[in-house]
């Protein structure tokens, strides 16, 4: 089957499919069904509605034009200029990649030459293509990819060369390669780093600061005479009290409520954070977790999963406003009263995630801020767009926030994680002052600082 020149003229044979694309038509939804599905384990969101789109436009374009074929696939699937790159390489990939194995590049005008990283498919991803391909061929040029894939990055690789790294000592190109990925942000994270940032979370130690209980323990050191044992260990003197036993108030880690935002602004950063509260879920023994867009959803449940990837699926799965809109006063309005007296009991830190836009009423943010600060020991906020030097706190929903917030801290890097963890193990039994003026009065020193770096 031959194509027509297109209208400007330009005409080359590469931008045309092969005959035996059109002649399988039949399978052309389940395939764009499984491209949609890649896209989405690489961190794009794409649903029903988007693939249901997808199929409308095609009725209206030249299927059998690839340039034509990639922007409207590009158009209707694509939600985010950010991950471009990652939808390019997806592409390549699955189109002509897969079908062409002497084509490594995309020849279409509308794809990136930026030169980037090879990015690695998903483990689930690689073994259902394997389990779909029909010839031998394709089989053969799979496993290669796959295993070239599945190896680990060695220090040596040229995505690890820097001016200052020292070629002659492996083991100090490796530090100097987590040293960077520990700085960068998790906006700019390829696949490949999302891998590493995965299992350097996963090797993180989470300590919470310890609070007292109303019980006692025995010790040799403690304050309060421990009665019982007094009398038992002097009868046989007579009931003389001539040994003393002491006990000392039980200490118990506080518990720590984690409210993450994943509404539409947040898209670059909540697959990888969800992963964060993923590892301190499981690090920590009394943990519950939020997530909002435009309403609250309880995931704790979902987060008791041992494997990460099936967590976060599951907690993707039962979350309705994903990569939507954002309410949070409603959100917190609603937290307040279905679950602040059931999770914020004994001295409970709260952990915020959100960068602050929000489309809902200020003045409903600003009491449940206030409501949401008194209940609780400790309230954290962590913004990704902290980390920007350029940052400034000029959104309504961030305004109103702030003076109710007893730590403003990033959450764009692995640095800004490490720090957090520092800061909750630090936590003691003294409450940060929370008058109005104490309030006014760290919003101003917090706005001085920021702008001396600015």
């Amino acid at each position: 089957m031959t194509a027509q020149p297109q209208n400007n003229g330009d005409y080359q044979a590469s931008l045309v499919m092969q005959a035996k694309d059109i002649e399988r038509g039949e399978r052309l939804l389940y395939r764009l069904t499984e491209f949609g599905r890649l896209l989405w384990e690489v961190g794009i969101n794409v649903g029903p509605r988007q693939l249901l789109d997808l199929t409308e436009t095609l009725n209206h374009i030249d299927i059998t034009n690839k340039e034509d074929f990639y922007h409207a696939l590009k158009c209707c699937l694509l939600g985010k200029h950010e991950l471009e790159p990652i939808f390019d390489q997806m592409f390549t990939y699955y189109w002509l990649v897969r079908d062409n194995p002497n084509q490594k590049k995309d020849a279409s005008k509308g794809a990136a030459r930026r030169q980037e990283r090879q990015m690695r498919l998903p483990p689930s991803e690689r073994k259902r293509l394997a389990e779909h391909l029909n010839s031998n061929e394709q089989r053969r040029e799979l496993r290669p990819e796959t295993r070239q894939t599945d190896r680990r990055p060695a220090p040596q690789d040229k995505r690890y060369d820097d001016e200052d790294n020292d070629e002659g000592n492996p083991q100090g190109a490796a530090y100097s390669a987590i040293e960077r990925l520990r700085k960068k942000d998790f906006e700019d994270f390829t696949w490949d780093e999302v891998q590493e940032a995965k299992r350097l979370m996963a090797e993180m130690r989470w300590n919470l600061g310890m609070r007292p209980t109303r019980r006692k323990s025995p010790s040799r050191n403690g304050s309060y005479p421990d009665m019982r044992r007094i009398v038992r260990r002097n009868l046989k003197y007579g009931a003389e009290l001539i040994e003393l036993t002491w006990r000392e108030t039980k200490r118990k880690p506080r518990p720590l409520v984690i409210i993450c935002d994943i509404s539409g602004s947040m898209s670059l950063y909540s697959r990888l954070l969800l992963h964060f509260i993923h590892t301190i879920t499981n690090g920590l023994l009394n943990v519950e977790a939020f997530v909002f867009g435009t309403r609250l959803t309880r995931i704790t449940r979902q987060l008791k999963k041992r494997d990460v990837d099936d967590a976060v699926r599951d907690v993707s799965k039962s979350v309705q406003d994903w990569s939507g809109g954002t309410r949070i006063g409603d959100a917190l309005h609603n937290f307040n009263h279905a679950w602040a007296k059931r999770v914020l009991g004994r001295g409970a830190v709260v952990l915020v995630i959100s960068d602050g836009w929000d489309r809902g009423d200020s003045g409903v943010l600003q009491v449940e801020m206030d409501r949401l600060q008194h209940s609780c020991h400790r309230l954290i906020w962590l913004n990704p767009l902290l980390g920007s030097p350029d940052y400034r706190p000029l959104t309504i929903g961030m305004k109103t926030a702030l003076p109710f917030i007893d730590n403003f801290l990033p959450a764009h890097n692995l640095d800004s994680l490490i720090s957090l963890g520092n800061l909750l193990s630090s936590i003691d039994d003294s409450r940060p002052e929370r008058s109005p003026v104490a309030r006014r009065k760290a919003v101003e020193a917090w706005s001085k600082a920021r702008r001396n770096t600015w």
